[in-house]
This record gives C-alpha cells, sequence and structure tokens, in this order.
C-alpha cells in the first residue's frame, strides 16, 4: 500500500456522512418509536423477518450517544437514555453472548459520559451475567448456540467481562475472560491471520474438536466479519490488559484483512466464496475500520509509527469509500437504513444485500473516531 496523506475533503466528507446519519436515526425514531430494527428488506426496517437470535438492540441506543457527545444536543441524550432505558432488563439475560453488544454500547457511554453510577452498575451485572457463560472443561465463554459452541463474535462481547472483573476486584473473573481470549485465539485465529466462525469442543473433556460456521462460507474458510470481529476485539482485550499476545493477535488479524481485501476496503461476506458475483459486506468493513482505527493508535504507542499509518490509512480508505453514494444511502429514496449492501446471514437469506443495524452503528463510531483523528492532525 502506497502511504499517501488524508485529503483535505475527507473530513467535511465524514461529516457530511454524520449528519445524514443523524437524520436518518431521527427518522427511524419518529416512525417506529421503541422499535429495535436489525435488518432492511428493500431498506425497510419494519417487517417480519426471523431475528435467528436477539443481540442488536444496544446499537440503536448507542449511536444516539455518540450524536450526544459530539454535538452535545440534549434531545439526543434524552432519547439515548430512553432506548437504553428499555433493554436494561437484558443485563441478567443468560441466553446470549452478546451482553458486550448490548451494554457497552450504551450504559458505558451513559457512565463515561456523565459519571452515572447506576449506569456503571448495570454495565457489571451485565459483565457477570456474560461471565456465566464459561465453561471451565474447555476455557470459554460459549455462544447462544449450545454449551459446546465457541464464536469469534464473543471476542467483541468479552471486554464487558473484563471491566466487571476489574471494577468489582473479582479475580476469578479475571481469570476466566483472559482464559477465552486464549482459547479462542488459539483454536478460532488461523497462522495466516484468518479466523473461523465457531469452535467446537467436547463438554465432558474440553478438547476442541474442529472450526465449523453457521455464516461463512465453510468450516475452513474466512468470512469476513469474523475477521473483523477478531481484529477489532483483540485489539480491544489487549487495551483493557496490556497483554501483548492480544496486540500481536488483533494485528495478525488486521494484516490478513489488508492482504486479502480490495483496494477500496469493502471486503466480500466470505474471502473463500468461489460464488459469483461476489456478495460483499459494508458491514464488515465498518467494523474493521474501528478496529484499524483503534490499532493505529495503540501500535503508534508500542513504537511501530509505519504500521499505525498503515491501519489508519486503511481505516480512511474504508470511509473514504463508504461514504461514497455505492453504499451511504443519502442518494436512494426511502431507503431508511444509513448504510446499504450490509449482510446479515447469508445461508438463512436474512438481511442479504441491506442495511443491518451494527454495520450503521460501527459506521457511526468510526465516523466519529476519524474526525477526531483528523482534527487532531490538522490542529
Amino acid at each position: 500500500m502506497k502511504l499517501t496523506a488524508p485529503s483535505p475533503t475527507l473530513a467535511p466528507r465524514l461529516q457530511r456522512a454524520f449528519d445524514f446519519a443523524q437524520q436518518q436515526v431521527y427518522t427511524l425514531t419518529q416512525n417506529y418509536p421503541d422499535f429495535f430494527p436489525m435488518y432492511t428488506i428493500q431498506g425497510r426496517w419494519k417487517h417480519a423477518g426471523e431475528t435467528w437470535t436477539n443481540w442488536c438492540e444496544g446499537f440503536l441506543g448507542g449511536m444516539m450517544w455518540i450524536f450526544y457527545a459530539r454535538t452535545g444536543a440534549t434531545t439526543w441524550r434524552t432519547q439515548a437514555e430512553h432506548y437504553s432505558r428499555l433493554i436494561a432488563p437484558r443485563q441478567v439475560d443468560r441466553d446470549v453472548h452478546d451482553l458486550g453488544f448490548l451494554f457497552w454500547s450504551t450504559y458505558k457511554r451513559w457512565y463515561d459520559l456523565t459519571g452515572d453510577a447506576a449506569a456503571n452498575r448495570t454495565v457489571i451485572t451485565a459483565g457477570q451475567t456474560l461471565g456465566l457463560r464459561f465453561k471451565e472443561q474447555g476455557q470459554y465463554l460459549c455462544s447462544f448456540v449450545g454449551a459446546a459452541s465457541l464464536f469469534i463474535d464473543i471476542m467483541m462481547n468479552v471486554g464487558i467481562v473484563f471491566y466487571a472483573a476489574q471494577q468489582t476486584g473479582d479475580d476469578d473473573l479475571l481469570r476466566k475472560a483472559h482464559a477465552h481470549c486464549r482459547t479462542t485465539r488459539r483454536t478460532l485465529v488461523r497462522g495466516d491471520g484468518s479466523t473461523a466462525h465457531e469452535g467446537i469442543f467436547d463438554l465432558e473433556t474440553g478438547e476442541f474438536l474442529r472450526q465449523t460456521t453457521h455464516q461463512g462460507w465453510r468450516g475452513d474458510s474466512a468470512w469476513a466479519r469474523g475477521l473483523a470481529w477478531a481484529l477489532y476485539g483483540f485489539g480491544a482485550a489487549y487495551q483493557m490488559t496490556g497483554e501483548s499476545t492480544y496486540l500481536e493477535t488483533a494485528c495478525h488479524c488486521a494484516d490478513f484483512y489488508l492482504r486479502h481485501t480490495p483496494d477500496d476496503g469493502v471486503p466480500p461476506n466470505d474471502y473463500d466464496d468461489p460464488r459469483r458475483p461476489v456478495l460483499l459486506d459494508s458491514s464488515a468493513a465498518a467494523i474493521a475500520a474501528c478496529g484499524l482505527l483503534d490499532l493505529s493508535v495503540v501500535v503508534a504507542l508500542v513504537g511501530d509509527a509505519l504500521r499505525a499509518q498503515v491501519y489508519r490509512q486503511m481505516a480512511f480508505t474504508i470511509l473514504q469509500t463508504l461514504t461514497g453514494p455505492a453504499y451511504l444511502a443519502s442518494e436512494t429514496p426511502g431507503w431508511e437504513g444509513i448504510l446499504k449492501h450490509g449482510v446479515y446471514h447469508r445461508l438463512r437469506g436474512l438481511g442479504v444485500d441491506e442495511s443491518v443495524m451494527w454495520g450503521d452503528y460501527f459506521f457511526v463510531v468510526a465516523l466519529n473516531r476519524a474526525l477526531k483523528l483528523l482534527a487532531e492532525v490538522n490542529a
């Protein structure tokens, strides 16, 4: 990759996309109050499509907290608190592995922005609840699919377990969070930096049996969103713990992303899927942009300035692409999402080539972080 300085037009372009995101979220709340969408059908959020699992309710409130933090508009804070409170009962939900997606996106931001102690207690409770999914035989937090199943996605949720352990001084909970990361690294991250979606374990012995997938092409293929979860999640785990192997793993996954993704930064749904035309996933790109921006800061702090520049440039490239009319819905009349061309579950036919709520959320996260970085560069 040839290294170049950010274009002077990038920041205004990102700001326009951020403003459009606010418009779309506002319209969503007006058209479908107290509704938590997951994916669109033909660009519309409201439908009776299958959900597969219940994991997206934090992303809408999470975007509102970001809008409030960036704009200072009290209307966004009011809405953010309201949509966060609607999901409060799920802090004790033992049926999913996604409590980080729900409560880190909402209540952690609530606490960070306001110092509200009750919000912090909710984050801690959610982390403790997720910790109950730990399997001593196998040393991992199991997925919603069943006790024998480990998902790469959980790397994006284990941070809330680390946080609960650190806030309460619970060494055993901290042990479980570290064990989960190490098991995921050993069983789901491959030698070339690609990742498997799922690992299956023997419940009696804890022996790792095989890699498989629910959303990728094959058990041994590289599902792009899972790769993005890994590069982002391991980087976040490093930031919370200082454990160098987590940073190495995050960079290993990030380097696979850079080597195998098209020059515009948007990956196929699965790198190994031979079907044509290629199905792209804008949500994986948005997640990767977030992870790469974070990693660019972290690796710069440990002295790797060149890698930091490469990661940051790829993140900016992704955002340059996603803010164009091919992906941003600003020039598509009647489209209710923010980003087009996301993918939820290809095998089940859910949210294929549509807007997906996590894609919109992580796009907003990436826009916000990139705008802050560009402001620092230009200061």
